[in-house]
């Protein structure tokens, strides 16, 4: 799987031990986020993201700030993102099998390392259940067709 990720200064330790640990688990990692720790804006790099998975660039993807909001906001503006800020296992695997979440955010600032590897590992590991849940993201498609 290619999984696009991205990340501000807040992030840049954080985005390189997921980098490593995402190709672990022998995944294809495309890297937009800063590899500095200079001052830089979130926006930029949430929407980098949401772009190339949206466009099939990326089969999914990882954004991670200093709490994981502001840059799943900047995504969640591109039409087609579904990205979710998850600080534990049970909410990641959820909006993976619930909400079909194209993107998975959290924070530098409020998880660890360990824990977000185990948020990642949750993540992609879940499979969007369908059915009922469906319904619901046709909904969520409706609302984006409304706000063009």
């Amino acid at each position: 799987m290619k999984i696009a990720i991205g990340n501000d200064h807040a992030a840049t330790d954080l985005k390189f031990t997921i980098m490593e640990y995402v190709k672990e688990l022998g995944h294809e990692v495309i890297n937009f986020g800063t590899d500095g720790y200079d001052s830089c804006d979130y926006p930029e790099f949430g929407e980098k993201v949401g772009r190339a998975v949206v466009s099939g660039e990326a089969d999914c993807g990882i954004l991670i700030c200093g709490t994981g909001v502001g840059i799943s906001i900047a995504a969640n503006k591109v039409n087609g993102v579904r990205a979710a800020v998850c600080s534990d296992c049970a909410t990641a695997r959820l909006v993976k099998e619930h909400n079909n979440a194209n993107i998975l955010a959290f924070g530098a600032r409020i998880v660890g390392s360990e824990l977000a590897k185990d948020i990642v590992k949750a993540y992609l590991d879940a499979e969007f259940q369908g059915a009922r849940h469906q319904r619901r993201i046709d909904m969520l498609s409706e609302i984006e067709k409304r706000n063009v």
